[in-house]
């Protein structure tokens, strides 16, 4: 079972959410979600369970709960979606300056 964690401290690293989650089981995987360009954590990450009641336990268990002053949300993980596309001029509004509006 693959769960979502979200409004994860920034600074938090997958040892330690590893031992959150293995309170309720066994983790597969911990993936903290970063920025491409910066190597920040976004905020977020996904743990992989490989028993879905151990997961569900987890998410029951963890959702809402505070790691470091932050209130956790949990939740099963969503597929991603493929309505998003690539940005193109049109979707930025499609003039010079990504769709900015002069205003004179």
């Amino acid at each position: 079972m693959k769960i979502y964690v979200g409004n994860l401290p920034f600074d938090a690293n997958e040892q330690e959410l590893r031992e959150q989650f293995e309170a309720f089981g066994k983790v597969a995987s911990v993936e903290i979600i970063t920025d491409k360009y910066s190597g920040r954590s976004k905020g977020f990450a996904f743990v992989e369970m490989p028993s879905i009641s151990e997961g569900q336990a987890a998410i029951d268990g963890l959702n809402g709960k505070t790691l470091r002053e932050r209130t956790l949300t949990i939740n099963p993980a969503r597929p991603r979606t493929e309505s998003r596309g690539p940005v193109t001029r049109e979707r930025r509004g499609g003039g010079p300056g990504g769709g900015r509006q002069r205003r004179y």
